[in-house]
Parts: C-alpha cells; sequence; structure tokens
C-alpha cells in the first residue's frame, strides 16, 4: 500500500520551509511505502576485500563498479556508500538514489585490542555541498556506532549532531547501532537490540539499521518485536548478514516484516557477491518483499525468473 504526503511524520528540528524537501526525499528513500529497502555498499571499508573476492563470490564482485552497476539497474530504496566512491563513479550513474555513509573503519582492530570507534569522515555540510555541485540524487546521509564502546559518548554526540543538521537539509537519516566493545557480552542480545533501537530513537534518527537478535530458545522473530516497539517512530531495519541460501533469506526477510514489524531491510553481501544478472534477480526479489508487500513464494518466481 502506498502512502501520501499527508501520511509522512515530519520531526520538528526539519524547518518549515524544508519540509517538503524532507516529504518528497523520504518518499522516494521509501519508494512510497513507509519503507527502506537499502543496497549496503559500504563493506569495502569495513571488511575490506574480504567480500569481494574469494570462494563463492563472483569475480565481477572485486571491481566497485559492480556496486553502482546493481543500484542503476535493479529496484532498490537506496544505495548506500562512501562518499569517495560515488564521486569517482557517480557521474555514470546520476539516476541512482544514494546514500552517504559519513564514518567507517576496518575490522583489523579487533576488540580484544582496543573498543571500536568510527570517526566522522565527512560531514553534512560537505554532504550537502557535493549534491550541489554535482546534482546527483543523495537523499540520506548514514552513520554507525557503537553502543556499550568506551568511545560511546563522542560517537552519540556526532549521531546527534549529524540527525540535526541532516534534517536542516531535508535529507533522511539512517543509524547502524551495533552494541560492541569488551563491556558488551551478548551483541545479538535482544533486550540490548531494543536498547540500540530505543538510542536511536532518542537520538531522532529516521531509520535505524541494527541486528537481527537471537535468544536460545526463542524464535528470533518473536522477540524482535521487542526493539520494533522500543524504536516508537524511529523504523528498524535488519542487517542482511552473511551469504543464505536465496529461500531462507527471503523467508527471515518476510517474518522480520510480516511478523515482527521491521519496516525493512539493508542487504549488502547477499547482493553484491552474486554475478550482475543474479544480483538483480536478488535485488528485485527482496524489493517485492520489502516495498510490493509480496509472498516469499512471489519473490522466489522473480528470482528464479
Amino acid at each position: 500500500m502506498k502512502i501520501k504526503t499527508k501520511d509522512v511524520v515530519v520531526p520538528l528540528d526539519v524547518p518549515k520551509n524544508i519540509r517538503d524537501k524532507y516529504v518528497k526525499n523520504y518518499l522516494t528513500i521509501t519508494r512510497e511505502s513507509g519503507r527502506l529497502m537499502l543496497f549496503a555498499g559500504d563493506q569495502k571499508v569495513e571488511h575490506l576485500n574480504d567480500d569481494f573476492y574469494g570462494e563463492g563470490i563472483h569475480p565481477d564482485d572485486n571491481r566497485p563498479e559492480h556496486l553502482f552497476r546493481i543500484a542503476s539497474k535493479a529496484k532498490i530504496g537506496v544505495f548506500a556508500t562512501q562518499l569517495g566512491l560515488i564521486a569517482s563513479y557517480g557521474m555514470d550513474y546520476p539516476k541512482v538514489p544514494y546514500l552517504v555513509k559519513l564514518n567507517s573503519k576496518t575490522h583489523l582492530i579487533k576488540t580484544a585490542q582496543s573498543d571500536p570507534f568510527s570517526n566522522e569522515l565527512v560531514s553534512v555540510e560537505q554532504v550537502v555541498e557535493f549534491k550541489e555541485n554535482s546534482g546527483l540524487n543523495i537523499l540520506a546521509v548514514g552513520y554507525t556506532l557503537y553502543l556499550g564502546s568506551e568511545y560511546e559518548p563522542e560517537m552519540l554526540r556526532q549521531a546527534a549532531q549529524i540527525i540535526y543538521e541532516a534534517h536542516q537539509h531535508g535529507l533522511i537519516v539512517v543509524l547502524w547501532i551495533y552494541p560492541r566493545g569488551k563491556a558488551i557480552k551478548d551483541e545479538k542480545d535482544p533486550h540490548l537490540i531494543a536498547g540500540a533501537t530505543g538510542v536511536a530513537a532518542c537520538l531522532g534518527a529516521d531509520f535505524v539499521k541494527v541486528n537481527y537478535p537471537k535468544k536460545e530458545s526463542c524464535e528470533s522473530k518473536e522477540i524482535f518485536k521487542e526493539a520494533i516497539l522500543a524504536a516508537g517512530r524511529t523504523k528498524v531495519v535488519c542487517a542482511g548478514g552473511e551469504g543464505d541460501e536465496v529461500k531462507a533469506f527471503l523467508s527471515k526477510l518476510h517474518d522480520q516484516i510480516v511478523v515482527s514489524g521491521a519496516a525493512g531491510n539493508a542487504t549488502g553481501r547477499n547482493i553484491h557477491q552474486k554475478s550482475l544478472p543474479e544480483a538483480i534477480k536478488m535485488c528485485n526479489a527482496i524489493y517485492a518483499i520489502t516495498i510490493d508487500g509480496k509472498s516469499v513464494e512471489e519473490a522466489l518466481k522473480i528470482y528464479n525468473g
């Protein structure tokens, strides 16, 4: 079911003269569904080349342009990646809807060595300037913070400032929030993940990306409901995670949206590690469930077709 302008709740930190721009960006990024299909392409920093080269990964994935080809040909809500990649390839893919990831870090420094801290690399103001100069379709910004890290206070401050500044320009904000650090015993604890979505609500994020919770003797689709409720008006999307068999992935996605009440998904590896034709079909199948409300069986027909 499509939503209309009147259905979009505009945060009060969006100036009155910018509200129409915010609503337009929101409707565009959600394809007028209120749900987000985010194609994640930020892992070339996060995971270095581990996700792009090796056994079970299509050779095309080692070329950065593979991400842009997918984003330009498949059905997506938004393509998330770093500003540098967008600056290098965006001139050839001007119609792609973009989310600029404002911070990133590699996985080389492990938690046992140091608690995680992902510093802001570019500012909202720089993104706005780039958008105006390039003419690209930049709809949103994203930021990752690690709850429980000893550097949590600085990341919370940066996230709050980013959200306020982005809303001043009518941009949508997606937070990636992961409990992580020496103080965290179980990153997938459902109560802790619900705490993370509550933090996103307090910061004023439009969407928050979290991991799917796990707890012994519990169904993830049921215990995930706590996180959805805790988020209030901030909408929750689930991380795609490592490579899954297609039917299993689509079934899990359907449960997250239909049973748990999530408002979409953020998927990277399960899409871009495939060949271009397979990646496009995977995107379209995910889009069918997320945006069009199709069943797993209907989405599988799209993928297998």
